[in-house]
């Protein structure tokens, strides 16, 4: 039997919970990462880099980052979009797809549901 390819639209993101975050004043969010690895040791050793980086999501990639829960699809996601943001969010699935994969690529989110 021959399975069907997966629908990008039907991931479940959630939230990577080794990246704290919090919710500025203006709504805008900002995800804490932490700089490991031996480069960035010696960076910080001899060239005082700090061992956090404050990485500040704009308008949409704080909104999104809100709704990455663990239960909602990225389709829902995308519709939650729309709805706020009308015509600015276009083209809505191309840009919340490729936004979606670069925070999975930099693992702040992972895919609850996922087939491996």
């Amino acid at each position: 039997m021959r399975r069907g390819r997966e629908n990008y639209l039907d991931y479940v993101p959630r939230r990577n919970r080794n990246f704290p975050w919090k919710e500025l004043e203006n709504g805008l969010v900002v995800v804490r990462m932490e700089n490991r690895g031996l480069m960035n040791r010696i960076a910080q050793k001899f060239f005082g880099r700090p061992p956090f980086s404050e990485i500040e999501l704009d308008e949409f990639g704080s909104f999104v980052w809100k709704r990455i829960d663990g239960k909602r699809t990225v389709l829902e996601i995308g519709e939650a979009l729309r709805e706020n943001f009308g015509e600015k969010a276009e083209p809505l699935y191309e840009r919340l797809s490729a936004f979606v994969k670069t925070l999975h690529r930099q693992r702040f989110v992972v895919y609850a549901n996922k087939i491996k």
